[in-house]
């Protein structure tokens, strides 16, 4: 009964990492350099895609 809790807190911490990097990525929002509007990185601007 002592080994199964020490499987918890690894699970965890892989969750955990995978959240962190994953994360600021998407969160980041860049300004567009034509428009100067806010944007995610890696896809064209609102404005500038029409």
């Amino acid at each position: 009964m002592t080994v199964l809790p020490k499987h918890w807190p690894s699970s965890r911490r892989q969750g955990r990492r995978r959240a962190t990097i994953t994360g600021p990525k998407l969160a980041q929002v860049t300004k567009c350099l034509k428009c100067g509007q806010d944007k995610r990185p890696g896809f064209l601007c609102q404005n500038c895609e029409k």
